[in-house]
């Protein structure tokens, strides 16, 4: 709505200000633009083999813990208490490592959102440019995409300058290809980040990521320290009842020795007064 409103007060403006002469107005079509620009289509494939790799990756994670639970779900009536709780907290950590590899690959800052920007970022470049110098040239007072939100109800097709900004993002390429001496693709390493503030954010995402695995594995080093304190512990417990058990062992064997030898007793006296 608000894009509409500009729309209208700049049009509006424009009228008023150069009504001696017609305001002359291009649109381009940005999707349109971007099918048609070879290097991004071919780094844009390169990217989704990326994400579909990325995606695999994550399923792979996914049979991974569903298998685990369901080993675990058969073998539990086999297993000690220790042992259930021991196999679900490794459940649990490749849980939280897999949601945390999902959000470092495709959550709001991760590797594809990053990626998508890097790509069309230089291409963004290569447009504003040509439409600054199309406009020029050629005197126009506004330049529409018609891919964005501003909402166009009409176009007329005469109007359309994408194929011009092609154009001339084609001779750019070409003049540039022949300065550099070689046909290097500016589009082929969309990690590769020139710009020292996408460096820095690219550097901050790293170290947040980083960050997040340090925690994750200070958390499985503490299940792990847990986990053997309480198999410390454990043994402790039955070495405790074994040995309690023995010395009750004994106790009995003790006590019935005693028995046996009084009885004997009793009994040798018993035939010593019969023969006496």
């Amino acid at each position: 709505m608000k894009a509409k409103v500009l729309v209208v007060l700049l049009l509006a403006s424009a009228w008023a200000a150069q009504a001696q002469r017609g305001v002359r107005i291009a649109y381009i079509d940005m999707e349109y633009i971007l099918e048609n620009v070879q290097e991004y289509q071919e780094a844009s494939s390169q990217l989704n083999a990326r994400v579909e790799k990325w995606k695999m990756e994550v399923e792979e994670k996914k049979n991974a813990i569903a298998q685990m639970k369901k080993e675990l779900d058969a073998e539990k009536v086999l297993l000690t208490k220790e042992l259930i709780e021991e196999r679900e907290e490794e459940i649990q950590l490749a849980e939280e490592e897999m949601l945390q590899y999902q959000q470092d690959r495709f959550g709001p800052e991760g590797d594809m959102i990053r990626q998508k920007h890097l790509l069309v970022k230089p291409v963004q470049d290569r447009v504003f440019n040509a439409v600054q110098e199309i406009a020029n040239r050629r005197a126009y007072d506004f330049v529409f995409d018609r891919s964005a939100d501003v909402v166009m109800l009409y176009s007329n097709k005469k109007h359309d300058i994408s194929d011009q900004i092609l154009k001339s993002i084609d001779r750019t390429r070409k003049t540039e290809e022949r300065n550099s001496g070689s046909a290097k693709n500016k589009f082929e390493d969309v990690n590769r980040e020139v710009d020292p503030d996408r460096q820095a954010a690219k550097e901050r995402v790293e170290e947040e990521r980083d960050e997040r695995a340090r925690i994750l594995e200070e958390k499985r080093q503490e299940r792990i320290r847990e986990r053997e304190e309480r198999k410390r512990e454990y043994e402790e417990r039955r070495q405790q009842i074994l040995e309690e058990r023995e010395a009750y062992r004994k106790a009995k064997e003790e006590e019935r020795r005693k028995k046996r030898e009084e009885r004997e007793q009793e009994k040798e006296e018993e035939e010593n007064n019969d023969n006496n």
